[in-house]
């Protein structure tokens, strides 16, 4: 079961990444212009993140399982029409298409792991979602430039979606058997008002990042990220207002205050916008400054993903003692690893052995933080806030990606103008990632603000209220920590 859910979020992170390689061939077969291209790259990214949240509140409020089938399928189908669109306007509404259906899919995955996974076994299953989130980015470049490179049957970058269908349908297949039912609280209120409202506030935010340094970052590009301010300012009035007439809000307080989560969401925010903007300008280095084919680069970005794959599946084996400050130690070596490779590189060099071992180590360190935050952040959830908290986490792992790219990639890219000799690409590099180190060092203050939260400290023998109103002893954290101790990772 977990195979499966796994796989069906892989299928959606890897459509993220994987059509950054198949660009140039779109524009070429389809004369797509560059506003143009831009959307087809962007439209999958702001429909899957704007609508997480409300992806979440579906499960919880119609059941885990149907929303996942019902998304996998709706991805499915749009792939296929992606596969076969015959100009660019047609992809352009089939990769928001897509990203609709994978912000219905995605966020049910977690949902499921909070409610049927307890103890270790949570644990383990959270380090594979890691792995899965972390392979998903570099593995999109790989295949993609494995497939655009193939031109399979002369079909050049359709094979970047049709990829997807055989898989979608053996996993849909399979969906049926091995998904338990899971059904949702139909008596659980929707939260219309803040649905929309949030819904709006996130598109005000994430369309002008996503398309401001392409057009130039226009005014309307400003007004839009002043209007989300305002909205999510509006969001928060509404869902008090909810809250105070007895319903059931998009975001319960009690999801927000449940101890670690939010020093914890934060940091992870931080550290994958820094992992995200790495990657981007990793790549284009590669690409636009040492001239390396979409291959190559994917596959010398490799190193750091295996290593924060690998990390997020056996931190948990490392001794106890370290469970509370590994997040800390961790961003302790992953900001000045990021520093180095942008100090070996900075002068216009190759990627050899040292950084490819430098960013091995690096990748390692975020995983040694990354995956004990985010058991930390869900470990004293409640079950029944499960959606809530996963739709909240979700959003934070997806928007940390695109604002890393964008803010962070709007870094790179105005500190250097290509066509650019290889020694300006590495500068730019180094920029980038100083910046990033500052960016690490703010998450490495929150994961300390997080370790000092009940939910990560030592256990006591007083008693507690649950989210849920029921009471129980802070050291009984077995059946919700994510350690199955008693809570001693986090």
């Amino acid at each position: 079961m977990l195979g499966l859910l796994l796989s069906g979020q892989f299928m959606a992170l890897l459509d993220v990444s994987v059509v950054n390689v198949a660009a140039p061939s779109v524009r070429t077969d389809l004369h797509a212009s560059g506003a143009a291209l831009q959307l087809v790259i962007a439209g999958y990214t702001v429909a899957y993140a704007v609508l997480l949240i409300t992806g979440a509140r579906l499960g919880a409020r119609f059941g885990y399982s149907r929303m996942f089938r019902y998304g996998l399928a709706g991805f499915t189908a749009a792939s296929l029409a992606c596969g076969l669109a015959p100009a660019t306007g047609w992809l352009i509404g089939f990769r928001v298409a897509q990203g609709v259906g994978a912000a219905l899919m995605v966020p049910q995955v977690m949902s499921v792991i909070q409610r049927l996974f307890t103890g270790t076994a949570r644990v383990r299953a959270l380090g594979l979602y890691s792995a899965v989130l972390a392979g998903g980015l570099a593995i999109g470049q790989v295949v993609g430039g494995l497939l655009v490179s193939a031109d399979l049957f002369g079909t050049g970058w359709r094979p970047v979606f049709l990829v997807n269908v055989p898989l979608g349908l053996v996993l849909f297949a399979a969906s049926g058997r091995l998904l338990p039912p899971l059904p949702g609280d139909a008596g659980r209120g929707f939260d219309l008002p803040g649905l929309l409202t949030l819904a709006a506030a996130l598109g005000l935010l994430v369309v002008p990042l996503v398309l401001g340094h392409e057009l130039g970052w226009p005014a309307w590009g400003w007004a839009m990220l002043a209007g989300s301010a305002v909205l999510f300012a509006v969001f928060a009035a509404v869902e008090r207002r909810v809250a105070v007439r007895g319903g059931q809000p998009l975001i319960a307080g009690r999801v927000l205050r449940a101890p670690g989560l939010l020093p914890a969401a934060g940091s992870i925010f931080l550290i994958m916008a820094g992992f995200a903007g790495f990657m981007f300008a990793f790549a284009m280095h590669q690409q636009a400054g040492l001239g390396h084919s979409a291959l190559r680069a994917g596959l010398l970005s490799v190193p750091v993903s295996v290593g924060f794959g690998a990390a997020s599946l056996l931190w948990q084996r490392m001794p106890l003692r370290l469970h509370q400050v590994l997040p800390v130690l961790g961003l302790a070596v992953v900001a000045p690893g990021y520093m180095l490779v942008g100090l070996l590189l900075g002068g216009g060099g190759p990627v050899g052995p040292v950084v490819q071992a430098v960013l091995a180590v690096t990748g390692v360190a975020a995983g040694c933080a990354y995956s004990p935050l985010f058991a930390r952040a869900l470990g004293r959830v409640d079950p029944a806030d499960a959606a809530d908290a996963s739709g909240v986490m979700v959003t934070v792992l997806q928007l940390g990606q695109v604002i890393g790219v964008t803010l962070l990639g709007t870094v790179f890219l105005g500190a250097v103008s290509y066509p650019a000799p290889a020694r300006d690409s590495g500068h730019a590099l180094l920029v980038t990632t100083a910046v990033i180190g500052g960016a690490l060092a703010g998450a490495a203050g929150l994961a300390a603000l997080a370790g000092r939260t009940p939910s990560a400290g030592r256990t006591s023998p007083t008693k507690r209220t649950t989210s849920a109103g029921r009471t129980a002893s802070a050291g009984r954290t077995a059946s919700a920590g994510p350690s199955g101790g008693a809570g001693r990772a986090g």
